[in-house]
């Protein structure tokens, strides 16, 4: 199998295969057509994961064809039992880190660049009318204050509804670790939420 036999073009949005275990044993054992089933399955979801560490979309791709790749000539040394989205997902991230920072850079220096981003689809996620557009952009720009890893844990738990060690495996992080930047990141946004409460009520009440 060689780079003209995956096609990278973006694929349109396909649901969360109940069957990922079956498919990856196949896949383990060189079926083809179960490889490009992974692919299908899980390129929309690594792409828009991808895409919070850079906007450069034809390096995201890149690195999604890649690690496919390599996921297809290794296949015989991959472990039989995965939970095949967060092992996709985390392998990925390794896979944008090594490409985009100097091998020398310590974790220290990685974990501090602040390069993920959350973004909201205002026109699909929400009736558009004035208050429904003004709760999104308070709940985006308090989202955007957050360090990166706590936008990353909110992405994950929130955005993709994954379970906290599976997060953990992602981030190669302790579980416990998960479980403090989630209830730090609620924390902030809590304490950015009733802050913007009490001005606009501020606002009113001296008007």
């Amino acid at each position: 199998m060689n780079n003209n036999d995956l096609n990278m073009n973006l694929p349109e949005q396909r649901p969360e295969n109940q069957n990922d275990t079956a498919i990856w044993e196949r896949f383990l054992k060189g079926d083809k057509l179960a490889f490009e089933e992974l692919m299908k399955t899980h390129f929309t979801a690594l792409f828009h994961y991808g895409t919070k560490f850079s906007k450069e979309q034809e390096f995201i791709k890149d690195c999604i064809q890649d690690l496919f790749l390599q996921l297809w000539e290794s296949r015989q040394n991959l472990a039989p039992v995965v939970v095949v989205k967060s092992y996709l997902m985390a392998s990925l991230r390794r896979r944008i880190h090594r490409a985009t920072l100097p091998i020398h850079f310590s974790e220290v220096l990685m974990e501090s660049k602040d390069i993920f981003e959350i973004e909201f689809s205002i026109e699909e996620k929400f009736i558009q009318n004035e208050s429904t557009l003004a709760l999104t952009l308070k709940i985006k720009y308090a989202i955007e204050m957050l360090p990166k890893r706590q936008k990353e844990v909110i992405y994950l738990k929130f955005f993709q509804e994954l379970e906290r060690e599976q997060i953990a495996k992602i981030m190669d992080i302790a579980p416990q670790t998960v479980s403090n930047l989630l209830q730090m990141a609620v924390k902030q946004l809590k304490k950015r939420w009733i802050t913007d409460l009490i001005s606009s009520l501020t606002l009113v009440l001296m008007n």
